[in-house]
């Protein structure tokens, strides 16, 4: 690892050189890679440079020992410095892990009622709400795509994007099957009802991020549905994406206009062809990291939510909190934070 270090240390001294040539913006797009390039090295240099601090404290302590009068002082310091320095290594592999390429990225989430009817579609609502709210507290903004709302106010189907920042880094482990317990508002005899909801997390992606033939693409356009003012019934605004060759369908009639419907499906098709193409290379590798949070497919569960107990568990870490309205309110980041850490160590556990 250390000779890794020493590699990024080079690098780092060579961009920070480079920035301070003269020509060094004229190119704007090469400026800016570079300097996002130097920016995400920055936390491991400063990192490796304690490090190499504590190794020289260790040395220099361990040089005084002979000194009889100083040796119980230097045996202090020494220890200090070993431990700083294996804190600082500890620090420098979890900063060494490859990143994941979209961390910085927006999403697309996309959440289903499933099992249990009326009951499902009021808790896809209840996790849409605690998105939003989550999304809220760090500054993101929630632009809606798709929204069917039932009779009753729950949700049959949401799509939306978090517009934000590392959006994807922190919401990607949202993935998979979301299960509930608790009194539905539907019924009369007090009785826990089991439901499910799921929910699926893309990192949103450009046209430009994806290759897609326009020749491939069905365009339908219809009349939207649902609460939206006069407009709604008015103008065939709302629009519809086939993708020919793999069947995929978006649609979105949030927006006003056809052509902003159309952009918005556009970067949802983008995304899912992203998605797609991804699996298919994950497939192709032998013995794929099963990760300890879980393979982020719709079809696993992942968490419970009961209410009756205030409970929420997350069965790929084994984490239960006792305060669930807390989390529905968009608490989300101790529950996300240890789900990092988990595919953290699991993976520095396969890089060893």
């Amino acid at each position: 690892m250390l000779h890794k270090l020493a590699g990024v240390a080079n690098r780092y001294e060579e961009l920070c050189a480079r920035c301070e040539q003269p020509d060094f913006y004229a190119d704007p797009q090469k400026a800016a890679k570079l300097l996002r390039e130097k920016n995400d090295l920055e936390p491991i240099i400063t990192a490796y440079q304690e490090y190499l601090a504590a190794q020289k404290d260790m040395e220099e302590a361990q040089e005084l020992m002979s000194d009889p009068e100083m040796k119980e002082l230097c045996q202090e310091s020494f220890q200090e410095a070993k431990e700083r320095q294996e804190t600082l290594y500890r620090q420098l592999q979890l900063l060494l892990l490859p990143k994941d390429p979209n961390d910085e990225k927006s999403v697309i989430m996309e959440i289903r009622g499933g099992v249990g009817g009326e009951e499902s579609a009021l808790f896809a609502h209840s996790l849409f709400r605690m998105y939003s709210m989550y999304a809220a507290q760090k500054g993101w903004s929630v632009e809606l795509m798709t929204y069917n709302e039932t009779e009753l106010g729950g949700v049959k189907e949401a799509d939306f994007v978090i517009n934000g920042r590392g959006a994807y880094s922190r919401l990607k482990y949202e993935s998979g099957v979301h299960r509930v317990q608790r009194v539905p508002e539907t019924e009369s005899g007090g009785r826990v009802h089991t439901s499910t909801a799921t929910v699926a997390v893309l990192p949103e992606m450009e046209e430009v991020d994806v290759e897609i033939n326009p020749a491939d693409i069905e365009m339908q356009v219809y009349r939207a549905s649902g609460a939206g003012g006069q407009h709604v019934n008015k103008t065939s605004s709302a629009v519809r994406l086939i993708h020919k060759p793999t069947g995929i369908v978006v649609a979105c009639q949030e927006e006003r206009s056809q052509v902003q419907n159309r952009e918005k499906c556009m970067r949802m098709l983008a995304s899912k062809l992203y998605e797609i193409e991804q699996e298919k290379q994950a497939s192709q590798i032998t013995g794929l990291r099963r990760s300890q949070v879980g393979t982020g497919m719709r079809n696993e569960r992942i968490r419970t939510y009961n209410f009756p107990q205030s409970r929420l568990t997350d069965h790929r870490i084994g984490l239960t909190l006792y305060k669930l309205d807390s989390v529905m309110d968009g608490n989300l980041d101790e529950i996300i934070d240890a789900l990092a850490t988990a595919d953290q160590a699991e993976k520095l556990k396969n890089a060893q």
